[in-house]
């Protein structure tokens, strides 16, 4: 296993992103003001201002979730690879925050699919303003997002927006894809599934979206060669894997700073991760077949005493350790990788790359 540098300061990234994640989300209050006071325009070009006060509301709810933020990691990543290849900061906000709202519209349609509870530490949308107003505030930001990349046109000459935009999409198309295959799996309670499948859609929704996507898309930004852009996934498709093992380790044994009421909702969802498959190939007998019963039932029947019940089956059998050690191997992969994005010249960046890697190992630590 390659050796991974042990003293890189995990606070270099951190404080990064604490930096950028305001430029950013000023950058995405301005552009829903924008677009809030066009949909006042069109109201008042209509003859219909009468009805100002509905539109507040509206506005209100697709607002919630992008001003409870989140930590950036998505945009600050495109931002990253953008200003360590020598682009200006402001040339790249708007990518940014294009893949923040992106993630925000995702996240509005994910609660509702999960069930999800909570989301950054308040009640999940749907849970305040019913189901169908819910969608209504996603599709609503899914077109705010468009509206917002749709302004490199502005910014960039054509033919370099049109492929941070074909970029853009071809990232969101692979993450339906890999949603969808989680969702249908799940559907279907197969047990069978192997570690290969769930790699599978995990090299979609994390690997693709939250790590090389909005890496190629800085690098786009910097003009990199397709070359180059092969170069980033190499390095992006290890680190994705630690990304999302080490999501599904917190959701176990994180409350996440107090943002987070209920743990264990990848089991409530009979979520198929990699310390679940552990799991299942390691128990045997009544064992299994309770943990199998319990992982059929919907998310609403199931007990907190079951859901505590496989937790505790997970410990025993070292699934969250072998989840941890997965992490650590893809971490370690992932920072041999970086020596072959050479085209990194400045060591302060390679060392905020160091350090992004640390972050997204050790978070929740």
């Amino acid at each position: 296993m390659p050796e991974r540098k042990n003293d890189t300061d995990i606070k270099l990234f951190a404080n990064y992103l604490g930096e950028r994640r305001e430029e950013i989300w000023k950058y995405i209050e301005s552009c829903l003001a924008e677009y809030k006071q066009t949909d006042k325009e069109i109201l008042r070009m209509m003859g219909q201002s009468m009805y100002d006060g509905l539109l507040e509301e509206h506005w209100s709810i697709v607002e919630d979730y992008p001003r409870r933020k989140g930590k950036y990691l998505r945009p600050g990543l495109v931002l990253l690879m953008a200003e360590a290849l020598g682009v200006k900061k402001e040339k790249a906000l708007c990518t940014a925050a294009a893949m923040q709202t992106s993630e925000d519209w995702i996240l509005v349609h994910d609660d509702l699919v999960d069930r999800s509870l909570e989301r950054r530490g308040e009640k999940a949308l749907h849970r305040i303003v019913g189901e169908e107003i819910a969608v209504n505030a996603g599709d609503t930001l899914h077109e705010c997002m468009h509206r917002i990349l749709n302004r490199n046109y502005g910014i960039l000459d054509t033919a370099l927006a049109s492929r941070v935009q074909q970029e853009f999409f071809r990232m969101l198309s692979r993450t339906c894809f890999g949603q969808y295959a989680e969702i249908k799996w799940m559907q279907e309670d197969r047990q069978d599934m192997t570690e290969a499948d769930v790699i599978f859609t995990i090299s979609g929704k994390t690997v693709y979206y939250t790590i090389a996507g909005p890496l190629r898309l800085g690098a786009i930004l910097a003009g990199a060669s397709d070359e180059q852009l092969h170069k980033i996934y190499e390095f992006s498709y290890p680190l994705g894997l630690c990304f999302q093992i080490r999501d599904d380790v917190l959701d176990l044994t994180s409350d996440f700073e107090g943002l987070k009421k209920q743990v264990c909702n990848d089991i409530y969802e009979g979520k198929r991760t990699l310390i679940l498959l552990h799991l299942l190939r390691t128990a045997k007998g009544e064992e299994l077949e309770k943990i199998q019963s319990i992982l059929a039932k919907p998310r609403e029947l199931k007990t907190l005493d079951e859901v505590l019940y496989i937790k505790k089956k997970m410990l025993d059998h070292g699934s969250i350790s072998y989840a941890d050690g997965l992490a650590e191997k893809y971490a370690a992969e992932a920072m041999a990788k970086l020596d072959n994005i050479d085209f990194i010249w400045d060591g302060k960046f390679k060392e905020l790359f160091r350090s992004m890697v640390e972050f997204i190992l050790k978070r929740g630590k």
